[in-house]
Order: structure tokens, then sequence, then C-alpha cells
């Protein structure tokens, strides 16, 4: 179908923000997640101020979650400010950003290229497809969505700019750019799509009219509307190709800034991961094994979970992947003059993905859903544009054309519908994820973790086991298992596990908070020589810890006071040199114990020292 006058596209951008918005309307009952959102947002103290000169300040400058994207802190500021902490509020926003996406992108598409159906039908595949529900469901994900916007409005500038260039238009073009990298820095390919899109759908590049073996015609300015443009006309300023090149430059210092910025962040936080972990051709192999298998979610959008773990991918499944990339992109290189949308979206697809495909790998992970929210714009384009021509050189009726289309976007509304009902809470979601996955450490810890917080800890105990059976040499592991042993009472048990957590990490503040916990543990079981030494332990490795240490359990114990813990305070206190202030811990601990010999002793030991 050819475009359509205005009314025909207000009509379906109601009907496509309507759909989408009906599929994911439960989400505005779901919860924050375990997983990112704490960091992003509930217990982010700065985030949950709201709107304020402090909060801003602090979004601009932060390199906090591995990133600097102050839009996407100051996205969850205003989503603190309006709604609090209700996550049905914080959803909502996600919900609104991701149809502004879907209309955007049907905007878009209708306007370069005068498909009216065809744009209808990718942007539903797009706004509808199983694959994009991590994107919108998941709050901390509201980058995704963000740079997505911007990274749209940005392409919808550069075809404004396309048609008659000039200083001013480039200039809208730069700042969306800059915003979309100040909200995730995954859009800083927005170079090279750039290119593409001047190869199709706005054949900007003289001399690709068509190849040079066969006569060339060129095309008069009413050939030109029909074919790329909208019923009003569209005609971008073509150009020789290095002049293209040289007009994406500027552009490209924003993607190369960002890039260093991005690449500080993660280092800075530890999340990136040296090749000694994981070695240079294992991360070549889950490339392209994640390229084939982003197509193939796209094409069979089951088993879908939160995270992936790095697995060594079996030879035969490697073979098979590489061939069929290699096939894509010879399919396409052989019709890149006969069917340009192929070379554009499959090249689309390719370089979307390169900032995230694992060759910097940031993490465990061997790919994520989220990663291709933008990328899979360019494999849904080859798929409608594909099956349209198809079924226009075989003369299928329109009605039969939109009836398989129906039943199509149907089913993948059904999927969605379904897999979005896995997000409803960190345990229905990691629960899902375990599922699917298998051997999951981190799913068996965050579910863990989900089930402790639903006051579940004797159920949560196996999955904090199986992940540390799985990670033996991470220390967190070891102190999760710990944590939930002793919310069980079997304080015996979560000893060995904080101690096996002191001797895998350097980290001087878990090493000391590890101590600490030592020493309550040590405590309740009487063990009143050990709670001295962990004390001792905890203060020498992480001297500066030692006020908190001491306003936390003086808190605790004000709250909820026992003998016990006023001795361990005292404890605590005297090994901090604080005697005074010991004093008054063991004499209160005697007032609520009087027969608590150990207090009396550790008093009189301090009467002995004036």
């Amino acid at each position: 179908m050819k475009a359509k006058g205005p009314h025909y596209i207000l009509g379906s951008c109601l009907l496509l923000v309507a759909v989408t918005a009906a599929i994911y309307s439960p989400v505005r009952s779901y919860r924050f997640l375990n997983y990112d959102d704490p960091q992003y947002v509930t217990r982010n103290s700065h985030v949950r101020a709201g709107l304020t000169w402090e909060t801003a300040s602090w979004a601009w400058t932060a390199t906090d979650a591995y990133n600097w994207h102050p839009l996407t802190w100051l996205s969850h500021a205003a989503d603190c400010q309006l709604y609090g902490l209700n996550p049905g509020g914080h959803h909502l926003s996600s919900v609104v950003l991701h149809c502004l996406n879907v209309v955007l992108l049907f905007l878009l598409l209708t306007w370069s290229t005068g498909r009216w159906g065809r744009s209808l039908l990718v942007a539903l595949l797009f706004g509808l497809h199983p694959l994009n529900v991590e994107t919108v469901v998941w709050i901390a994900e509201r980058k995704n969505l963000l740079s997505t916007a911007f990274f749209l409005l940005a392409i919808a500038a550069y075809g404004w700019y396309a048609t008659k260039p000039s200083i001013k238009r480039y200039l809208l073009l730069a700042v969306l750019f800059a915003l979309g990298l100040a909200s995730k820095p995954m859009v800083i390919t927005l170079p090279f799509v750039l290119l593409l899109l001047d190869f199709w759908p706005l054949e900007r590049i003289q001399g690709w009219d068509q190849p040079a073996a066969l006569p060339r015609k060129r095309k008069n300015r009413k050939e030109r509307s029909q074919t790329v443009g909208m019923a009003a006309g569209f005609s971008a300023s073509p150009a020789r190709f290095p002049r293209l090149v040289l007009e994406k430059l500027p552009l490209l210092a924003l993607s190369a800034a960002s890039a260093v910025v991005t690449v500080i962040a993660q280092r800075s936080g530890g999340a990136v991961r040296s090749f000694t972990k994981i070695p240079f051709w294992s991360r070549i192999e889950n490339a392209a094994f994640s390229y084939a298998m982003y197509m193939w979610k796209a094409l069979w959008p089951t088993r879908l979970a939160l995270y992936y773990p790095m697995n060594r991918v079996a030879f035969w499944k490697l073979g098979l992947a590489v061939l069929f990339l290699l096939a894509v992109s010879a399919f396409g290189w052989t019709r890149r003059f006969t069917h340009r949308y192929l070379m554009t979206g499959w090249l689309w697809y390719l370089v979307t993905l390169v900032p995230v495909i694992g060759i910097i790998q940031v993490g465990d992970q061997s790919r994520a859903d989220r990663y291709a929210y933008v990328t899979l714009i360019g494999i849904f384009v080859m798929v409608v544009w594909g099956l349209a021509d198809w079924a226009d050189s075989r003369r299928v009726n329109v009605a039969w054309r939109v009836a398989t289309a129906a039943i199509f976007v149907a089913a993948l509304s059904l999927l969605t519908w379904q897999q979005h009902s896995h997000w409803r809470s960190s345990y229905d979601v990691w629960a899902h994820t375990l599922a699917v996955t298998g051997s999951n450490p981190l799913a068996e810890s965050d579910l863990g973790d989900a089930l402790h917080e639903l006051g579940r800890p004797d159920e949560a105990l196996p999955h904090f086991q199986n992940a540390v059976h799985m990670q033996p040499g991470d220390p967190a592991r070891h102190i999760d298992l710990a944590e939930d042993f002793a919310e069980c009472g079997r304080l015996s048990d979560a000893i060995p596990e904080y101690e096996a957590a002191i001797q895998l990490t350097s980290d001087p503040e878990k090493r000391a908070r590890a101590y600490q916990s030592l020493a309550i543990l040590h405590g309740e079981l009487g063990e009143y020589s050990k709670v001295r030494e962990s004390y001792r332990e905890a203060l020498r490795i992480d001297p500066p810890l030692g006020d908190e240490m001491i306003g936390s359990l003086s808190r605790t114990f004000a709250n909820n006071p026992s003998g016990g813990g006023y001795l361990s305070l005292g404890m605590l206190l005297e090994a901090a040199g604080r005697l005074p202030e010991a004093r008054l811990a063991y004499q209160q601990a005697l007032r609520l114990e009087p027969t608590l010999t150990e207090a009396t002793r550790s008093l009189d030991a301090i009467e002995q020292r004036k």
C-alpha cells in the first residue's frame, strides 16, 4: 500500500498507541525488581529525592551503574517526583515512552518510503514483539526507551536535513544525538546508521543508483517522489559517498567521546571483564552465536529470560550460526540494488548490535533481550518489505495479506502478554528465568533473594546453595548463603560461609562487613572472645567503617533493645577505643539482663584500666 492521507496517518498512530497500551496495560500492577531497580530507583537517594538541583548536579557527573547517562537519572527522578515509589507510575512512564517510539518508527518509515501499510506492520511488530518486553517492563531499562526515542528523533532530524542541508538543521541533529548518548551510549552507531539510510530509503548516494554494468536511467523528481516519499513528496539532497562520510564526522566525534566516557565509567566500576577471565576467541564465538540467536528469537520468540549466562557454545551450533550469518549477508549483497532494503536492514541489525555484542565484555551475560530493542527494526524491515514484494510478484489479494498479517500480529500479542506476565515480581521473573535457562547462578541467587524478601528463607536456602555450588569462587554467593543460614537460625552453618567470603575477596569494605556479621553471630552463640577478635579485624581492615558500624548497631538496638545486643555494641566500641561509650553499653546490657556475666567482666576490665 502506498502512502495515505493525513487521516490514515493519524488513525494509524492512534491504532498503534491503543493496541500497544492495551497489551501492556497489566504492568501498572507490577512491582520493582531486585535486579538493578534498587540501584536505579528504590535505593538511590539522589533519584528518590526527585527533581532537585542536587539531583541534577549529581546526574550530570555520576558514573553509577557503570554508565554516564544523566538524562536517564533525571527521568527516574521525575517519576519519583510524580509517583514516589509507586511502581505503577514508573511502569506507566515506560509504556508511554514505548508507545512514542512505536509511533515515531511508523512516521519515519512512512515519510521516507511512502509505504503506509508496510510501515504500519513494521511498527506493530516493533510495538508488540515479545523480545521487547524486557525493555518496556523492566523499570531499570528506562535508558533503552529514552535513548531510542532520541535516536529516532535524530533520524527524523537527519531526514529534514537531507531534504535541504543547512547548519541549523545539522545542529538539531547533533543535539538530538547528544541527548540520546546522554540517555544510553548504545546509540553511538547513529553515524553509521545514517550512511545506511543514505543508501536506502533516502537514496542520497550519487552513482549508486544501480549496478554500473546496467544502463542507468535517472529518475525524475516525480518518479522519485513515488518511490521514496509520501504523497506530499520526499526528495533528499544527493551527494558523492565521500562527501556523505565527511558529513557524519562531527557525529562520529560525539560517538567517540561517548565511547571513551563509557569505557572509563565501566572500568572504574569493575564491570569490564578481562581477557584472562573471558578470552578473546570465546568472545568472538559468543558474538557470532548471539547474532544468530537474536535472529532466531525474533522469528521464534519463546523461552525468553532476564539473564543468559555465558556458556561454551557447541562447535556444531557455532558452525550453523556462522553459515547462517554468511548466507544472509550474501543474499543481501547480491540483491543490494534490486532490493536495497535487504542490505540496509541487515547492516542496521549487524551495526547497531556492535556496542553490546560482547567484544568488550561488560558483565557476565552472553546476550540480553533488551539489546535487540533497536537492532530488530532492521530485521522487521527486511521481513515485511521482502514478503510484501513477494506478495506483489504473486499478485496476492490485499484481503489475504491483511488477514495473514492480522493473525501473525495477534499471535505475537498473545506471546507478549504471556511474556510480560513473568515480570510481575522478582520471584516470577527469576523463577521463569531459571526454568528456561537451566544452570544459572545469578538466577539461583536472585530467586533466593526474592524468596528471602517474601519471608520464605527456608525455600530460598537451596537456591543459595546451588549458586555457591556453581560459583564457589564468588564471595557474594557465600555471603548470600550465610545471611540465609542466619535467617533460618542455622548460625553455626553461616559462620563458615562468611569465613569463605573473607578469604575470596580483597575488597576491604566487604571483608570488614563480613567480620562484623561474624561478630554478631559469635555473640549470639556466646563465643565472646571471637566477637572481640572479629570486631578488631573489621576495624583493622577498614577503620573508616567503624563509625558507620557503631551507628548502625546503636540504631538497631535502640529500636530492639537486648542485653546481648548492647554487649556486642560495647565490644565494638571497646575495639574502637571509645571506652566511655563502651562502659555505658555494658551498663545498659546489665540493666536489660543482669545475669549477663560477660558484660560484668567487660565492665570490670574497663574499670581496672582507669
